[in-house]
């Protein structure tokens, strides 16, 4: 069905009719098409939206990447999200995030969060790549050159990871997240030695009582050879009761940590005030976050010092830049996430994040292998521990989607990694 009025429905093509909204844009330039684009160039599924215009040239990217349900946020944004914003002026970038928000009416989490980003994140690259701009100066523009960077040392033993954490500081980091091994399963981030409870149900377990004996031995070691001017940082990964992750931040105080991050599953994190409120260490929390309300109680109820927030789960920039103005005024800071399962665009949104903000706190940086910068060009890059962000027009990353397709993505590699993460006794923890 289609209309001449401001308040017609137009036809997207793909047979679903969209309410167009009652303004009339002085331009005629329009969302010609959307969908998604899943590649894995390290084996990890990234998802990435393309938003093209009708502007010959004219297109916009954006991280959609929920690597543990690729494909169906691959759907969502093909079947049911694009279809909303073809034929939409893509300056209207409030209003068509409002509008895929509302749409599904069941609101929020991961799958429609990163459906969303996708396309909140493209239509931001288009208004820098139209204004001629990097999106930071959309943005405010920059509160610092650039960002210090966190990465990640692990091992299986105590001086692996030390050693490891030594490479990392001669590459110009002086920030530094410590995770090392144990018997059966190890522990997150670290291997594991298999057979490590040779008289339990589950040999290769993972056992609490134990994790928390060898963790602050871990940061005692690393005091001792790493010296007092280094940020230490440690990840729980959600696998301690709220009495045990104050247990462990307290054990951890003498070694002056920068953050502990997700001490407690999301299941609990009604009682994150209390654990903060008794921890010595700073609470980083925020990955697991599905939809910007959840993110709103984290630092409106005194739940975290700082704000890890995985920013395609809660909508994309959009969403992000709202929470961080909130953080700001009530005294959080950033730590956003970002291993290798965030693609190189969701990068450059973070980077365009930490640079402009006042709350900025802390950046994980991952290293993308080659494959990685053949399919993305333009992928960020850390020199001395630092990452800035592009000063081309947009995010400045593109998408090489020849490249792309020589990279298919493998289905459950993340679901047989969490089915084994069980006790000794066998009973599962959450991953």
């Amino acid at each position: 069905m289609t209309g001449s009025g401001p308040n017609a429905l137009l036809d997207s093509g793909g047979g679903l009719p969209q309410a167009l909204p009652p303004w009339h844009r002085p331009d005629g330039l329009r969302v010609t098409a959307v969908r998604a684009v899943v590649t894995a160039p390290e084996g990890l599924p990234l998802v990435v939206v393309r938003v093209d215009t009708s502007e010959p040239g004219l297109y916009g990217l954006g991280c959609a990447t929920f690597t543990q349900r690729y494909a169906a946020v691959a759907a969502a944004v093909d079947e049911h999200v694009g279809p909303l914003v073809v034929g939409r002026n893509p300056a209207d970038i409030e209003d068509i995030t409002r509008l895929v928000h509302y749409s599904s009416y069941w609101r929020g989490g991961p799958v429609l969060g990163n459906a969303l980003s996708g396309i909140d994140q493209a239509l931001w690259d288009i208004a820098g790549k139209r204004a001629g701009m990097p999106v930071y100066e959309l943005l405010g523009g920059r509160s610092r050159a650039a960002v210090e960077v966190y990465s990640h040392a692990a091992g299986a033993t105590v001086q692996e990871t030390l050693e490891q954490a030594e490479a990392l500081l001669e590459q110009g980091y002086r920030h530094v997240r410590l995770q090392v091994g144990g018997p059966g399963l190890g522990t997150y981030g670290a291997p594991g030695t298999r057979g490590g409870y040779p008289r339990s149900p589950h040999p290769d377990g993972w056992d609490t009582a134990q994790y928390l004996r060898a963790t602050p031995r871990l940061f005692e070691a690393a005091r001792a050879r790493l010296g007092e001017d280094v940020s230490l940082m440690h990840d729980v990964h959600s696998r301690l009761t709220p009495k045990q992750a104050v247990v462990l931040a307290r054990a951890l105080e003498p070694y002056a940590l920068s953050f502990l991050e997700d001490v407690i599953a999301p299941e609990f994190y009604d009682l994150l005030p209390e654990v903060r409120a008794a921890s010595p260490v700073p609470i980083a929390v925020g990955e697991q976050i599905g939809n910007v309300t959840d993110a709103v109680r984290l630092i409106r109820d005194g739940g975290i010092d700082l704000l890890r927030l995985h920013t395609s789960a809660i909508g994309g920039l959009t969403p992000t830049r709202k929470l961080v103005a909130l953080a700001e005024l009530l005294g959080v800071r950033t730590a956003f996430h970002s291993p290798g399962d965030i693609s190189p665009v969701g990068v450059a949104a973070n980077l365009a994040v930490d640079v402009s903000t006042p709350a900025f706190g802390y950046q994980e940086a991952h290293t993308y292998n080659e494959a990685t910068h053949e399919v993305f060009p333009g992928t960020p890059m850390v020199r001395d521990g630092h990452l800035a962000p592009s000063d081309a027009p947009g995010w400045g990353v593109d998408l090489d989607e020849r490249a792309a397709a020589r990279y298919a993505p493998v289905k459950f590699l993340h679901e047989r990694w969490a089915a084994g993460v069980r006790h000794p006794d066998g009973g599962l923890d959450a991953p």
